[in-house]
């Protein structure tokens, strides 16, 4: 029986023989983190997988955040390690219900969450990650704003741009939206010397108990950078484990046992070897048309910074 390490010293020698770059999400377990050239954010890898030298990257994630390294490197190879994992956020909406409301409310802007499908995006004005979304919303010219898919994270960029109208549709991550305002308390009672860190796809009434919200990377950097000893980390319960690794000397709790994302789980260390040996992985192949307009979506959101 081949252990684990001798899998990831396998996969670490297959990877510069073959040329491929591996990006891991953050939500990933740790063995895969640990052979990967860039893990953090879905956007922050995408970006920064443009500038590796490797023609073929390699994404341990779900679909959509495959489809955007390939829009911002559309001239790579870009596989996605498990071909099932998707995201149901990303595709809660269809193009077609998108752009149905576009004509029947021009003058709105649309902001697309970059949790959603390329094709999604074609139809869209501007993507927004959890980091960025408040700082771009509030600089767009339009008062009224559609923001999908999510409508917790729409609630908090709403929240924090009063002078904009945010308009939201029933959508949302479903393993953040699962989370009860009564798991939250019970996480702060049962650890009253802990910051509770959460991020905004929860309910509006759990972000509300956080002492701090924000995106998986802001949370991580927070407590790294914090100098409390203690956090309750809502979101996927895979940072628990990490950030353990990377503070021994801190504690990290869950909020909840049921923030457990199942299609982040579904890419195994065995698949990344079967990707890097050329005997699996899927990969992103988009239409010409959907990766110009999809792409404009993006760039205006590097535009609005």
């Amino acid at each position: 029986m081949q252990t684990v390490y001798a899998l990831q010293q396998e996969i670490l020698r297959l990877k510069k023989e073959h040329d491929i770059a591996i990006l891991a999400h953050s939500y990933q377990t740790h063995d895969i983190l640990e052979v990967a050239d860039l893990t953090g954010d879905s956007f922050a890898l995408s970006a920064a997988a443009a500038k590796l030298p490797q023609k073929t990257v390699l994404m341990c994630g779900v679909r959509f955040m495959a489809e955007t390294v390939k829009l911002l490197s559309p001239d790579k190879t870009v596989l996605l390690s498990a071909s099932q994992a998707g995201c149901p956020m990303a595709e809660q909406m269809s193009k077609e219900s998108i752009a149905q409301y576009r004509r029947e409310h021009p003058d709105h802007a649309v902001v697309a969450y970059i949790n959603t499908t390329a094709e999604l995006k074609t139809v869209c004005d501007v993507c927004v990650t959890s980091s960025s979304a408040v700082s771009i919303v509030s600089k767009l010219p339009q008062k009224d704003v559609l923001f999908i898919p999510d409508c917790n994270l729409g609630a908090f960029v709403a929240a924090a741009c009063p002078d904009k109208n945010v308009i939201l549709m029933k959508g949302g991550c479903p393993v953040h939206t699962a989370v009860t305002p009564e798991e939250a308390a019970a996480a702060k009672a049962a650890h009253p010397d802990a910051l509770l860190l959460c991020h905004p796809e929860c309910l509006p009434a759990v972000t509300a108990q956080a002492d701090m919200a924000g995106s998986t990377a802001d949370i991580m950097r927070f407590a790294r950078e914090s100098d409390r000893k203690e956090f309750i980390i809502g979101t996927e319960n895979s940072i628990v484990e990490h950030l353990q690794y990377e503070c021994p000397d801190k504690r990290f709790y869950p909020m909840s046992k049921g923030l457990i994302c199942t299609d982040m789980k579904l890419t195994t260390l065995s698949d990344v070897y079967r990707a890097v040996s050329g005997d699996g992985g899927e990969e992103i192949v988009l239409p010409p048309e959907t990766m110009q307009k999809a792409r404009a979506c993006i760039d205006r959101m590097l535009e609005l910074g």
